[in-house]
């Protein structure tokens, strides 16, 4: 527990609230993801997960510090196995939750200002790709084609993740939320 210390207060409520966010909208999105990608016959969760993984990207550039994205994803987790909410993932749910997280730590440490549009999609990006292609291997057990096309929905997906953590981020800095990070 002591590399928890490096991590302030404000740095574990911001974790634990974009945690909390990125569990919370997952039952909202993954309905409205289906309407389109079941007849499109395309896995739900690949194109959903761009939606998820932006807060693991908001963590990353909201505390600036290594393995704030991370927790994010050992905090969503840990809440999942707790609740028993697994779906249908047993405990793959461990990994899919913090692989992805790992992955968007390797990405972030390619960005000196990881609040960039470019860093933000990268990492989102990264995340979901790592994300979907856990699940798709692991669960589903798809054939190239399908695994292929899973992965192009997740590049989509963390696309727009990423473009909408941005937004976010520049909300947040607007009003003083957070502060700016240097260039």
């Amino acid at each position: 527990m002591k590399w928890l210390s490096r991590y302030s207060s404000q740095d574990l409520l911001y974790i634990a609230i974009l945690s909390a966010l990125g569990l919370a909208i997952k039952p909202i999105i993954t309905p409205l993801i289906h309407l389109i990608s079941a007849p499109l016959m395309i896995p739900g969760g690949s194109l959903a997960g761009g939606f998820y993984m932006m807060w693991i990207a908001l963590a990353i550039a909201i505390v600036r510090k290594p393995g704030a994205g991370l927790l994010v994803g050992i905090t969503q987790a840990i809440v999942i196995v707790s609740l028993g909410y697994f779906g249908n993932h047993g405990a793959v749910s461990l990994l899919s939750y913090t692989l992805p997280a790992v992955s968007a730590e390797f990405i972030a440490i390619l960005y000196k200002n990881r609040g960039s549009l470019f860093a933000q999609v990268s990492i989102c990006t990264s995340a979901n790709i790592t994300g979907a292609l856990i699940v798709t291997i692991l669960i589903m057990r798809l054939a190239l084609i399908p695994l292929l096309i899973s992965l192009v929905a997740a590049s989509i997906s963390g696309i727009i993740g990423g473009i909408l953590s941005f937004s976010i981020l520049k909300k947040l800095i607007i009003y003083r939320i957070i502060e700016q990070e240097e260039k």
